[in-house]
Order: structure tokens, then sequence, then C-alpha cells
């Protein structure tokens, strides 16, 4: 197996098929820089086991795999196509070059998870953080100041700090999760 980016951050978030993990798991144990990758996904998904578990939604597939397999196991007809009240984020432009998808709010600690997507040259405004923000770069290239970041870095930002130039070259997708309450500037 050649170095598949995807299915290692597949396996870190446990979504894998089951049919797949021997595979990467021996990938994994033969490849240092997939290693590396999947270590520095580790604290973003340990990030997500602290939110509410409402947040959090299973996809329409999973619904329909499970209602497959109780029918299977049951001996009769799956239910059939019902709306589950719920399908998965779309996304959304949040200004000129940006688009977020939103992952999970949680209201209580004014916290929110998201994938963010910059376009070739787009800026984020400059901002101060009103609570801890966590980012991982998927892909491409973002500048926060003077730090550039590539594919699987990590970025922490403290309460109350600032970032004054967040912007991108290339375009970039990143995995955040941060406080509702920053102030733009």
């Amino acid at each position: 197996m050649s170095c598949d980016l995807e299915s290692v951050f597949l396996y870190a978030v446990h979504a894998l098929p089951s049919s797949e993990i021997p595979l990467v798991e021996a990938h994994l144990a033969a490849c240092a820089d997939c290693r590396h990758e999947l270590e520095a996904l580790r604290p973003v998904v340990e990030a997500f086991v602290s939110w509410p578990a409402d947040v959090l939604r299973p996809a329409p597939s999973l619904w329909e795999r499970l209602e497959q397999r109780i029918a299977a196991e049951g001996g009769g007809p799956p239910a059939g196509p019902r709306s589950h009240g719920w399908a998965p984020p779309e996304w959304e432009e949040a200004a000129p070059g940006i688009s977020c998808k939103l992952l999970a709010t949680d209201t209580e600690n004014d916290r929110v998870s998201m994938l963010v997507r910059l376009a070739p040259g787009a800026a984020y405004p400059p901002h101060q953080h009103g609570g801890v923000e966590e980012l991982y770069l998927l892909d491409g290239e973002l500048t926060i100041d003077d730090r550039k970041l590539s594919p699987g870095d990590y970025n922490r930002a403290e309460p109350g700090s600032a970032d004054q130039r967040v912007w991108s070259e290339t375009g970039c997708t990143c995995v955040l999760l941060t406080s509702t309450r920053d102030i733009l500037r």
C-alpha cells in the first residue's frame, strides 16, 4: 500500500471500513511519515471526545447500514426510506473566498468545530481568541502571522491571544475547533 493520507485520517477518527483496517495498520507499521501524521491527528481527535454526544450525529449511510443489518438479522425487509431529521452539513460561504462546513456546536461551552476552506489568496480578518482555538491543516498552506503551516501541522491559540494576518496563498482546508466568542477586528 502506498501512502494514502485519506485512509490514515479515516483510521484516526475510527471511520475506516473494517475490511481496510489491517491494510492501514500494516502500512502504518512500515511508514514513519504516516505514523507521524496519525500522531499529529491525536490531539484533534481527542478534543472531539469532550464534545457532548447529542451534537454528533451519525451519517445517513450508517442509518441505512443499521437498517439493513437489523432487517437481515430479523428475517424481514428493511423498514424502507424514512427521514432521519438530519442531513450532512453543506459548505456555506462565510465571506468571499472562505467557506465553512459546521460539524458540531456546543452552546453550553461556546465552542464550534468546523471544516474551513480558504480559496487561493483568501484572508481571514484579524481577530482575538475568545477561547482556545485548535487548527489542524488538512491540505494546502496557511500562514498565521509569521508561521507558515503545511498539511498535517497543528496550531493552538490560547484565549486572549490574537491573529493579525491569516491567509492562504495556495488555498487550504483545515479542521477548526474554536470559541464562538472570538472578536473580529
